[in-house]
């Protein structure tokens, strides 16, 4: 998403505008291919920066950590990030950027994007271990089966050859 911010820099301090981030449906634009956007963004002049806020939905395709199936799921985060300009918007004069920098750069085009910050607040947001269903079974420990749609032909109960030695001290010392 780009936003060209040329008009807002020019005006006073606590004028906004209002985005509507409008990825959706079959044909959206697939941001990196990874995930795509929805929802509405608020571009707010202050007196150096612009404050971008807004509430974003993602549709993340992710890896079940179980069963190792890719699916897709929607996350929710809070947008909010300070875009400085790199240029003044009426001389055209290069701008230094300020002390404890940690916001974005808005370019010499004046054009605010947008892509980086949401794919850092989607990275964030998206589970440490993602699972495609609650009742997921995961795969087999032994063959690599997908429990969820097979099953698997291995022994439920068969001892691990790993731990042979273990059970063979079991047995002596009992």
């Amino acid at each position: 998403m780009e936003i060209n911010v040329a008009q807002l820099l020019k005006e006073s301090v606590g004028a906004e505008r209002h985005y509507y981030l409008g990825l959706e449906g079959e044909e959206a634009h697939y941001l990196d291919e990874v995930f795509r956007a929805d929802g509405m963004v608020r571009l707010l002049k202050l007196t150096q920066s612009i404050i971008v806020t807004g509430r974003i939905k993602a549709l993340v395709e992710m890896s079940c950590v179980r069963c190792l199936d890719s699916f897709r799921q929607e996350v929710g985060f809070e947008l909010r990030d300070e875009y400085f300009p790199s240029v003044d918007v009426s001389s055209g004069a290069g701008l230094p950027p300020p002390e404890d920098f940690t916001g974005f750069v808005i370019g010499p085009d004046h054009v605010v994007y947008l892509k980086e910050a949401l794919r850092q607040y989607t990275i964030l947001a998206m589970p440490m271990k993602p699972i495609c269903q609650q009742d997921c079974r995961g795969i087999c420990p032994r063959c690599g089966v997908n429990l969820n749609r097979e099953t698997c032909r291995c022994i439920a109960n068969a001892p691990d050859s790993r731990l042979g030695p273990l059970a063979e001290l079991k047995t002596r010392l009992v």
